[in-house]
């Protein structure tokens, strides 16, 4: 019996967000006619990739205990300076670089406020947020950039049926994926974000992981916003505003855990397409944007209730077993 609820449980933890999934996307076929057209889901597709590429980053980020704020904006920036140097004459793939250039530069502002002057994490990466979005309403005037040219080819192109984005996004899910299960520098974001101290104790550079892990966040934010500005074929300075906020969500939602030390790639990607199945549902049967609203916040608050009990449930479990440990070795030393 103890090995059939030791099973069930492992279960439910590694394949529940998937079986919820599943579920999803048939009530979803049930409730509206037009969600399983090709249209349609292309359309969520590309919408998705942008929202679940700033998703990866931020899970790297929570898993060593840290978060990015700041990624809407800096998606923002990023992507207007990245069609300002399409516009001035760059080449389509320098114009690019140009995008993860200062999505890198941005988060390496985040990670010395946090690592090498020690600012929490929210209020550093709150004051990138205002900070970038400021830049790019300045460098802008306020104003859209219009008439972009081939530069919407990476957002609204294709290669044969497969949408651009979507390439993209797969490309990031598995270096993620193998960032977080196959490299030593994963392993020392579970051990810092699980316990911080003993990460430095057991001779890991705690810094070192939290600036290579805004690195990556700034690459795959940059990148989100060339993708982002292509596909709605604009440099919108006020572009992808709570967009921070949509990829936490999917992270969350996906198994991330707040505290630190728990998340995968493949979780964070099934959120993001539970976030998104539900937005494109809710746009299709035409429900209330301000409800819209509401149904999102109760979702991130059901994920972190979840998720602090999944958590003492898990410490509680540890202690028994300790407890029972203790009481079997005291047993065994009054015997003898």
């Amino acid at each position: 019996m103890e090995m059939k609820s030791n099973f069930w449980g492992t279960f439910k933890k590694k394949y529940s967000i998937y079986l919820i999934l599943m579920a999803l996307f048939v009530i979803c076929s049930f409730a509206n006619e037009n969600f399983l057209t090709v249209n349609n889901l292309t359309n969520i597709s590309r919408q998705l990739a942008v929202t679940t590429i700033l998703a990866f980053g931020e899970t790297m980020l929570i898993i060593s205990g840290m978060l990015d704020l700041s990624a809407g904006s800096v998606l923002a920036l990023s992507g207007v300076l990245s069609v300002y140097a399409y516009k001035m004459g760059a080449p389509l793939i320098a114009a690019v670089l140009v995008g993860i250039v200062i999505g890198v530069l941005c988060n390496l502002i985040n990670v010395l406020m946090i690592s090498t002057f020690k600012a929490p994490p929210f209020i550093a990466t709150l004051a990138m947020m205002t900070m970038a979005r400021g830049v790019a309403l300045l460098i802008t005037k306020g104003q859209n950039i219009l008439q972009l040219g081939n530069y919407v080819v990476l957002g609204q192109g294709s290669i044969g049926i497969i949408p651009i984005p979507v390439i993209f996004l797969a490309v990031i899910a598995v270096i993620t994926w193998y960032i977080l299960n196959h490299t030593r520098f994963g392993r020392s974001l579970y051990a810092v974000g699980g316990n911080e101290e003993a990460a430095i104790a057991s001779g890991i550079n705690v810094s070192k992981i939290k600036y290579i892990a805004f690195i990556i966040n700034g690459i795959f934010v940059g990148l989100a916003g060339v993708l982002f500005m292509s596909r709605v074929n604009a440099g919108l300075p006020n572009g992808a505003i709570n967009y921070e906020f949509t990829a936490l969500t999917a992270a969350i939602i996906g198994g991330t855990s707040f505290s630190g030390g728990i998340g995968t790639a493949g979780g964070t990607l099934a959120g993001a397409f539970i976030v998104g199945f539900l937005d494109n549902i809710m746009n299709l049967t035409n429900v209330d944007s301000y409800v819209q609203q509401i149904i999102r916040g109760a979702i991130i608050a059901l994920a972190v209730i979840y998720d602090i009990r999944s958590k003492n449930r898990t410490t509680r479990s540890m202690l028994g077993r300790i407890e029972d440990k203790q009481a079997e070795t005291g047993k065994k030393a009054a015997k003898a």
